[in-house]
């Protein structure tokens, strides 16, 4: 690329290397459990409107000024519900999880994030607030963010080593890199494999996540309306990602997973035949985001871990 183009169009293009993943696995699969249940937007969070994002009332409009009483409980339903039947289904077949956790969400439910932590689940940041930084400054969102490790910090006993904004702003990539403590940042969807961003303050590893093999889509006007359908998604990506691994370039698989949709039972039942499905299979290796971004700084270094 022309180096005036701040996007990269190219990445590994048809030299893509070999992910080298332990036991020779042909694929890398990571779960991820979003917890973002008393983060989103709310007027009682000093937040300007309710929440509108990713909830059964598809197309949901903010209120400005006004609690939504309906859409705070389906955000409840995922802490109070949810949250627990994902994890039995992960728990009870001891298949490793990262959470992308809000800050002031976990701090909100401290059963829940002992839960986490006794599962020996990673714990990754997913910002201070479930809320859109696109018109944040720089400067406000380096102070969230800053806000958000503490708190995590204070509430889980350890530093998060991963973030996920999720909705974010033009600088959410930078200030992640420049904070300093982060192994790998997750905001990305553009790749199946790990790759080195590069930043001013030189490198920072990128572990791309995903949309479309994600529950969201139960929320979206185009997406799944039954279990079935995602199981079937789900499982098609795998089997495609698979047999490239087979064929001498393994991959990742990333699925994307929230409480308060995948927690609900008729969801929870794909969720747990895909659970079984993958670990049907001897040669695929089944890892939280921290472990694929530990094993690609030792593998395919461009900086210190």
């Amino acid at each position: 690329m022309s180096n005036d183009y701040p996007r990269d169009m190219i990445g590994y293009a048809n030299q893509v290397p070999d992910a080298r993943w332990p036991n020779g696995a042909k694929l890398a699969v990571q779960f991820v459990v979003n917890y973002e249940e008393g983060g989103e937007n709310n007027i009682l969070h000093g937040d300007a409107a309710s929440e509108a994002f990713l909830s059964e009332i598809v197309g949901a409009a903010a209120w400005p000024g006004q609690r939504h009483m309906n859409m705070e409980s389906i955000y409840e339903y995922g802490s109070r519900a949810g949250f627990w039947r994902l994890w039995r289904l992960f728990t009870e077949r001891a298949m490793p999880v990262t959470v992308f956790g809000v800050a002031t969400a976990l701090e909100k439910n401290p059963d829940v994030v002992q839960a986490m932590l006794d599962a020996q689940w990673e714990m990754a940041t997913h910002g201070l607030k479930w809320i859109d930084y696109r018109d944040f400054t720089k400067e406000d969102e380096t102070d969230h963010l800053q806000q958000a490790i503490a708190i995590h910090t204070a509430v889980t006993g350890t530093r998060p080593k991963g973030a996920y904004i999720g909705r974010t702003s033009l600088h959410s990539q930078d200030i992640v890199a420049e904070e300093g403590g982060f192994v790998y940042c997750a905001d990305s969807y553009a790749d199946d494999l790990p790759y080195w961003r590069p930043c001013e303050s030189g490198y920072q590893l990128m572990v791309p996540y995903t949309l479309d093999a994600n529950d969201m889509r139960f929320a979206t006007p185009q997406g799944f309306n039954s279990g079935d359908q995602f199981l079937a998604y789900l499982k098609d990506s795998f089997d495609v990602l698979y047999a490239e691994g087979q064929g001498g370039s393994p991959r990742m698989m990333s699925i994307g997973l929230h409480c308060r949709l995948a927690g609900r039972p008729g969801r929870a039942a794909a969720v747990a035949r895909f659970l079984d499905y993958v670990k049907s299979f001897d040669d695929v290796w089944v890892a939280t985001r921290l472990d694929i971004a530990e094993h690609w700084h030792q593998q395919h270094a461009l900086s210190p871990l």
